[in-house]
């Protein structure tokens, strides 16, 4: 028995106003949790933190356990620095590097996104399925691919970026849509127009007053003619965008997650909505509500740092 299956594995979910580490003993069961607020533009104080708070982890556990890290924004592969993060102190810097160095121990780092996918395809609401995706839906849109239950993760580490695909021309004259902006530096990116503030700018581009996603789902229930649009907008743009992962990863069930995936009638929706833009022939996989969601964060970075430690473990 390794000594990561004796003590276990810490998962740790970094946001930007909240960093949650939860401690799993070799059996994968919970023992230990603790959130604190984020040191958002200071490093040393994050890293200080981390260390910290993986002490706590250790001592819970009665051993040194190696850790996962779910980070929002992707690691240049290049350099190794941190990109897009919601969290300041971290953009630019060597987070990986410096966490393993203060720690003395494997640190396994994937975004949000990812980390929620494996979580969800390994005892959630896609474990035992041969392929997974998991996209979320919610301030921002992105995703994780998983088969056979491990993540991949990609040449660049970003498999799953959908919500930077661009909104082809015809869709955007279809609905006369602007064309936005994007934090990325293009124009046209998917989660500028399907995420949460997403919806909330469709609502406000047909004449509403740009309300929350829940209200503007109640408001369409009264017949609001501003909500009803942005809904059967929003409704076909996401339709069309999980069409595409459909086309190019055609997994055996979608997963949603982020705050739009508490909107039920998604459920109810989608399935055609995507199938209006898949050509003859292509069935529509299941859409699943996810199992664990917000809670899925911290569980998918130890199950990363699981992966990691089984993949090394194999080397010869």
């Amino acid at each position: 028995m390794s000594s990561a299956e004796r003590h276990g594995w810490h998962g740790i979910d970094i946001g930007g106003t909240k960093i949650e580490l939860v401690a799993y003993d070799g059996a994968f069961a919970e023992v230990f949790r603790e959130r604190i607020a984020t040191p958002g533009v200071d490093f040393a104080a994050f890293v200080a933190a981390i260390v910290s708070l993986v002490a706590r982890g250790d001592a819970a556990l009665r051993g040194r356990a190696p850790v996962g890290i779910g980070l929002p924004g992707i690691i240049d592969t290049a350099t190794g620095r941190q990109v897009s993060s919601n969290v300041p102190a971290l953009n630019g810097r060597e987070v990986a590097a410096t966490l393993q160095q203060a720690l003395e121990r494997p640190v396994a780092i994937g975004n949000d996104c990812q980390c929620f996918a494996l979580s969800e395809a390994q005892g959630g609401a896609a474990d035992g399925l041969p392929t997974m995706f998991g996209a979320i839906v919610g301030t921002g849109a992105g995703g994780g691919y998983c088969a056979e239950g491990r993540l991949q993760r990609g040449f660049n580490g970003i498999a799953g970026e959908w919500g930077h695909w661009t909104i082809p021309a015809p869709l955007l004259a279809r609905h006369a849509l602007p064309l936005l902006e994007c934090p990325c530096g293009k124009q046209g990116c998917l989660e500028r127009y399907v995420s949460g503030p997403g919806m909330s700018s469709l609502h406000a581009h047909y004449g509403g007053s740009g309300a929350e996603p829940l209200a503007i789902v109640a408001r369409a229930a009264t017949g609001d003619a501003a909500a009803t649009r942005a809904l059967g907008v929003h409704l076909d743009l996401l339709g069309h965008a999980l069409a595409g992962i459909v086309l190019a990863c055609d997994p055996h069930a979608i997963v949603l997650g982020g705050g739009l995936s508490n909107l039920s009638h998604l459920y109810q929706q989608l399935p055609a909505a995507v199938q209006r833009h898949l050509f003859r022939g292509v069935r529509v996989p299941p859409i699943l509500p996810p199992r664990f969601g917000a809670a899925g964060g911290a569980r998918g970075a130890a199950l990363l740092a699981r992966q990691a430690t089984s993949t090394a473990g194999s080397q010869p």
